[in-house]
Order: C-alpha cells, then structure tokens, then sequence
C-alpha cells in the first residue's frame, strides 16, 4: 500500500493509503509511459511462473548459503589437531 497522505490532528497523525497494487500495475496506469513499453513489460509478465521463480530464489539462496559457510570455515588442516606427541 502507497501512502497518499498525512494529516496531523493534535498529537495523532491520520494516514490515508491508496488500494493495494503490485508495481507492475502502477506501471501500466501511468500516462506517460509509451504504449509499447507496456506492450513489452505485458508480454514479460505473461511469462512469469511464480512457483518456477520461488523455487529458483530458494535454490540460489541455498548456494549463497553453502558459499558463505565455505568461506567461513577453517582450513582442514587448521581443524586437525595433531596429539602424536603426547602418545609418544
């Protein structure tokens, strides 16, 4: 929801929101954007698949996961510890 305005009556402050509309909508509401802009942007949207897209930013999350937890982890030969000596 966009805010519209703001009113302030005494201490309160009254907000008033325009309807709830994706960015996409906007777009297509304002006058100044040339018809084939939106042509175009229509004919892209058509072709989202929101659960493709969900599943492919769970996927690349996972691997920026996987990838910041290489980085941060030590070295094997940092993680071994050598105890021989007190063996021998």
């Amino acid at each position: 929801m966009k805010l519209i305005e703001k009113t302030r009556i005494g201490s309160r402050v009254k907000k008033k929101y325009d309807r709830a509309r994706t960015p996409f909508q906007r777009v297509l509401e304002l006058s100044f954007v040339p018809k084939q802009a939106k042509k175009v942007l229509k004919k892209e949207y058509a072709k989202l698949n929101p659960v493709e897209l969900k599943r492919e930013i769970i996927r690349l999350q996972d691997k920026l996961d996987a990838l910041a937890r290489s980085k941060n982890r030590p070295k094997q030969e940092e993680r071994h510890v050598n105890l021989e000596y007190i063996f021998t």
